[in-house]
């Protein structure tokens, strides 16, 4: 039993589980992909370099970036099963959540003190927030199977994704105001840096305070985890263990394999894509000016969230109707064909067009993603451990898609080509996905 008894499926506590997604959707938008990419490219603008000496090695700043979230999340993929068998072995995985989200949250304000001479610490900040925020999306997501029964998970992964866009978007406006308008603000700029600089700096500690306050009401209603059956002793070993249990059951269902391996390989492409794109558009697109660039970038991500709330409606009714895995297959060669398009986009009417469909697509394919594997899971406590795999899946698949990315762009002088390779990784998910299918014709079993 859980320590503060809930009744699974009830309305207040399936709000309550989606309403994390309103608190912690600010930082994958503000900091991951809208305003910190433009102000670490602004820092280098003003600076008038385009690389620096980072431990012995001259990078440019777009590999830079590209290889230390390749770093980060090497260290998520280490520490997630390992936390998430701990979580579960203890059954208290609400304050494991806590630490990491509030120690994110610290490390998305700490963000305002980035600069060039101390990059050492400034992309020390950005590495923690990013490792600290996955680990605390990590056990947001294995409450699904917990607060919801199979017939509502899709209709709440999808309004939990909703409430995050919708949120991020009203903490971004502001942010863009911000921006645009610092003199209206208060925000005035220094000698070194203009107002609207300042301004991005600012925005980072709004991310921060959004996030550990809008937590609170999550927090308040989810039960702390499963308590099980006698005293916890050797907390380590017992998470390995219980990461060891889940290993054989998952060892024991082909089709859970079989997911994850098709998650793996477009789940690389899609995170890899969210994470690259406002880099993307800052060096690739023709905007004409620093301030074009910077409303232009921040517009389109805008675009791109408001899409994605209708895309993740309109997924959750498509659920209903065809099986998520063959709904999945037609979205992952939607995304090929984006990245063949992506190629060939020049202009920010090109870039525009470019991200009102990756925004249809990406609330798709992350609803449909959270929900179906949360569907295939058996009955168990354990949800943290099984939903790990999940994490370590995603983002071992990030580790190799951010640093495919980087070490393109930097070999070639262009990301281009790197938009093409990530197109081939859908291609490949939806030949993977389409054995899938196949699997479950010939074992005559239920396809979600």
């Amino acid at each position: 039993m859980s320590a503060i008894p809930f009744e699974k499926g009830s309305k207040k506590v399936l709000n309550a589980w989606a309403f994390y997604d309103w608190a912690n959707s600010v930082y994958s938008l503000v900091i991951t992909s809208a305003v910190f990419p433009i102000f670490y490219g602004a820092l280098f603008r003003l600076a008038e370099v385009e690389s620096v000496e980072f431990f012995g090695t001259v990078l440019e700043r777009g590999p830079l970036i590209s290889y230390v979230t390749s770093a980060a999340f090497v260290v998520v993929a280490l520490v997630t099963s390992l936390v998430s068998g701990v979580a579960d072995y203890l059954g208290n995985k609400k304050t494991f959540m806590k630490f990491f989200c509030y120690t994110g949250a610290l490390c998305a304000s700490s963000l305002y003190f980035f600069s060039l001479e101390s990059i050492y610490i400034s992309l020390g900040f950005y590495f923690f927030g990013l490792v600290f925020y996955w680990l605390s999306l990590a056990m947001y997501n294995s409450f699904l199977p917990d607060v919801a029964h199979k017939n509502q998970q899709d209709s709440i992964s999808a309004k939990g994704f909703s409430m995050g866009y919708v949120g991020s978007v009203l903490l971004l406006v502001l942010n863009l105001f911000m921006v645009m308008f610092p003199d209206k603000v208060g925000i005035s700029g220094t000698e070194t840096q203009p107002a609207e600089v300042v301004a991005m700096r600012y925005s980072f500690i709004t991310v921060g305070v959004w996030w550990a306050l809008f937590s609170q009401y999550t927090f308040k209603h989810l039960p702390s985890g499963t308590k099980k059956e006698g005293q916890r002793k050797h907390i380590i070993l017992g998470g390995i263990r219980e990461l060891q249990t889940v290993n054989k059951e998952i060892a024991r269902a082909p089709f859970l394999k079989k997911y994850l391996k098709a998650f793996f390989v477009y789940s690389m492409a899609v995170q890899t894509i969210l994470l690259i794109a406002a880099y993307f558009g800052e060096s690739e697109i023709n905007w004409g000016g620093d301030q074009e660039r910077t409303i232009g970038l921040i517009v389109s991500i805008l675009l791109i969230q408001l899409v994605a709330i209708i895309g993740s409606v309109i997924t959750a009714k498509l659920s209903k109707k065809i099986p998520n895995v063959k709904l999945l297959i037609y979205i992952n060669i939607i995304w090929m064909l984006l990245c063949i398009y992506a190629y060939f986009v020049v202009t920010p009417s090109e870039f525009y067009l470019a991200a009102g469909f990756v925004g249809l697509v990406m609330g798709s394919i992350q609803t449909l993603s959270r929900s179906t594997y949360s569907q295939y899971l058996p009955d168990t406590t354990d949800t943290t451990s099984y939903f790990s795999y999940f994490e370590v899946s995603e983002k071992i698949g990030i580790i190799i898609g951010t640093f495919i990315f980087g070490y393109l762009a930097q070999s070639t002088g262009s990301m281009r080509i790197a938009a093409i390779c990530m197109g081939i990784f859908f291609g490949i998910g939806a030949i993977l996905l389409k054995n899938l299918v196949n699997y479950h014709k010939n074992q005559e079993l239920d396809l979600f």
